[in-house]
């Protein structure tokens, strides 16, 4: 059995008048993220996580932000065809631990949401897929309530 690990980051700054999504979800707030994409920040690191695990480079070069067949798209699509690039090549996902920096909105209630979202696009139990939430304790761009960041680290088999 062979097993690696892969570790995704993503951020993206506030925007007006667009939806708020993180973890394949709508989360109520007064803004969005600015993005090519929906801007969900934590699906894009999970999927970076992914693509480094099994060395197949990372979501820019999969969905670029220059083609707008991605225009505004759905990040579970992404993330969907991520998950297919692995089981082409044999790897499924063993376990997801994820973390969203941000300093609003409170994330607690929707956590559980996101889980079952991302865990049956993930094909594994949702006790095999962490989110956590942290603020950056007013430091910085996520601090400053300027953005939102994600980190995202995974482990593969095959």
């Amino acid at each position: 059995m062979d097993f690696r690990v892969g570790f995704g980051y993503d951020s993206h700054r506030f925007a007006p008048d667009r939806p708020l999504v993180l973890g394949g979800i709508r989360v109520p707030f007064e803004q969005g993220l600015a993005a090519h994409s929906d801007g969900d920040v934590l699906i894009h690191a999970l999927c970076d996580a992914l693509l480094g695990a099994a060395a197949l480079k990372d979501i820019g070069t999969h969905f670029p932000d220059n083609d707008q067949a991605f225009e505004n798209i759905d990040s579970k699509i992404l993330l969907t065809k991520v998950v297919e690039l692995l089981i082409e090549r044999g790897w499924r996902v063993n376990n997801v631990d994820c973390t969203l920096i941000l300093e609003k909105p409170k994330m607690k209630p929707h956590i559980d949401a996101m889980t079952e979202v991302l865990a049956q696009i993930l094909d594994i139990e949702p006790s095999r897929l962490s989110i956590k939430a942290k603020t950056n304790e007013k430091m910085g761009f996520t601090g400053h309530g300027e953005g939102i960041a994600a980190t995202a680290i995974v482990s593969i088999i095959q």
